[in-house]
């Protein structure tokens, strides 16, 4: 790990946390270990989210919705993802044997909610300041570059067009399925009880993604 270490510019104050931040849960089961990387995962990814927020609006002068958009698309799965494996963080992810066979460290959804891990692990050990200074090296390139570009925020778009109309809607998980290392979700869109599109994914936030797509797609089509 001290090749990623010294690519960020980075002194931990302890490597522990760093390695529960890359510990899958089929590794920690299978190595009766305490912790995986899930409690960081859901630090990790509220302060990437205020770290992008406090840049979009000390440098763009664009309006709150936009800003919003924007936001989503430099912290959404595909934007984590992209910046894991551009990193190398597959060369330090440790996952069960069953997962290595499975490509687990190569997988889209592990290595997206491990940069989240390892952005909540950095808060912990080097504090906000630290944090912000090494996440705006890893993802102002990104931003800054027009030719780069992660995903539409379906879930975002399909708000605005029902609330224009000021029509319900939510989203209804209907199938969990697989084992824990690789589970799929089924998630329905409903707009006024009336089911408009399905989606799937290897994470809940994907499938309401992929449904809410589904009901942009089918809603252009009848038009």
């Amino acid at each position: 790990m001290d090749e990623l270490f010294n690519k960020l510019d980075l002194v931990p104050n302890s490597e522990k946390i760093y390695k529960t931040a890359f510990a899958h849960s089929s590794y920690v089961n299978e190595n009766n270990l305490k912790a995986d990387y899930e409690r960081l995962e859901f630090l990790g990814d509220a302060v990437l989210e205020l770290i992008s927020s406090d840049y979009l609006y000390n440098n763009l002068d664009i309006p709150e919705g936009d800003m919003t958009k924007l936001r989503a698309s430099y912290v959404c799965e595909d934007a984590c993802f992209k910046y894991a494996s551009d990193l190398g963080f597959s060369n330090y992810i440790k996952v069960g044997h069953g997962e290595e066979k499975d490509g687990g460290r190569f997988k889209k959804v592990i290595l997206a909610d491990i940069f989240e891990a390892f952005i909540g692990a950095l808060y912990i050990d080097q504090g906000f300041d630290k944090t912000k200074e090494i996440v705006l090296k890893i993802i102002v390139p990104y931003i800054d570059n027009p030719e780069v570009t992660f995903f539409s925020d379906y879930k975002s778009i399909l708000q605005e067009y029902t609330q224009t109309d000021r029509r319900s809607l939510k989203y209804v998980l209907i199938n969990e399925e697989g084992p824990a290392h690789d589970k799929k979700f089924t998630t329905v869109v409903m707009i006024d009880d009336i089911k408009y599109g399905t989606g799937i994914g290897s994470s809940k936030k994907e499938s309401e993604q992929e449904a809410a797509k589904d009901a942009l797609t089918r809603m252009a089509n009848n038009k």
